[in-house]
């Protein structure tokens, strides 16, 4: 990386031809794929990912194609000066940053769908994310060629899709999970946390709360849909607007769990206003 910066690529040609010749002097090569507005969530992705790789390669695309038709794609944070100053800051060997057109050419027709993983939780009313991303993601692992990608357990469904999509497709490449970055109060960092009134950033919080509390519960013995019931209530007491799923999940497949805690999970995705929070926490 040059002091002005990490090398900012913006076809697929340039990018690879980096990749090239960092392998050919035998570099293990990451990328962390983001759709930008950087916070310290994405950092520690970039951090984790130069503690066991040479190269890093951080992708900054907001993919159209994981929105549907009236979600918040044209609202999403943008700041690619912001973005490329906290790499610098971070000493990022390359920034991609591809155009629409150069990631969904014009003819483009073929979609990747992970089945079995994608139909829940957040897949219930975002029928069209989990393509997108599984879509996008495929491309830029086959674009970067990188030995190893790096993803926050923050959106930990997101890496089960991303992980299972790599096994059934035979990608050569190792997904890393790294763990929720959060805020001193607990809250998981999000590039959609800027859209929080300073009232709602005062209620937020409380997610990470019910969600250790119902982990507690379930690890002293009681039963999902009891841990659930008090969870429910929790929020709607904290004065969350709506709950749009609070479950408890098996961490490997996402299949439902009430009894055993083992290799359990809980899910939360609420709304305050027209902001989606989503959290995570294992039993």
């Amino acid at each position: 990386m040059s002091e002005t910066g990490p090398i900012v690529a913006r076809t697929v040609a340039a990018m690879r031809e980096h990749v090239a010749l960092w392998k050919a002097e035998g570099n293990l090569v990451a990328v962390v794929p983001t759709m930008g507005a950087l916070h310290d969530g994405h950092l520690a992705l970039v951090k984790a990912a130069q503690r066991d790789c040479r190269r890093v390669i951080v992708t900054i695309f907001v993919n159209p194609t994981q929105f549907a038709a009236e979600e918040d794609l044209d609202a999403y944070p943008r700041g690619e000066a912001a973005d490329l100053a906290k790499l610098q800051a971070l000493g990022a060997d390359l920034a991609f940053l591809p155009g629409v057109d150069q990631m969904y050419p014009d003819g483009f027709a073929t979609n990747v769908r992970v089945e079995g993983l994608t139909e829940v939780l957040c897949g219930l009313e975002r029928p069209v994310h989990f393509g997108g991303v599984a879509t996008v993601v495929s491309k830029l692992f086959n674009q970067s060629k990188a030995d190893r990608a790096y993803f926050g357990e923050k959106d930990y469904q997101q890496f089960l899709v991303v992980r299972r999509m790599v096994r059934d497709l035979d990608i050569p490449i190792e997904v890393v999970p790294v763990p929720t970055v959060r805020e001193s109060d607990g809250l998981a960092m999000s590039s959609r946390n800027v859209y929080l009134s300073k009232e709602q950033r005062a209620v937020a919080p409380a997610l990470y709360k019910v969600l250790s509390g119902m982990a507690t519960r379930m690890a002293q013995g009681e039963t999902a849909s009891a841990a659930i019931t008090w969870g429910r209530a929790a929020l709607d007491s904290a004065g969350f607007d709506r709950i749009e799923y609070l479950e408890v999940r098996d961490a490997e497949t996402l299949a439902p769990i009430d009894g055993a805690t083992r290799n359990a999970r809980v899910f939360v995705a609420t709304h305050m206003g027209e902001t989606r929070l989503i959290d995570n926490l294992a039993v």
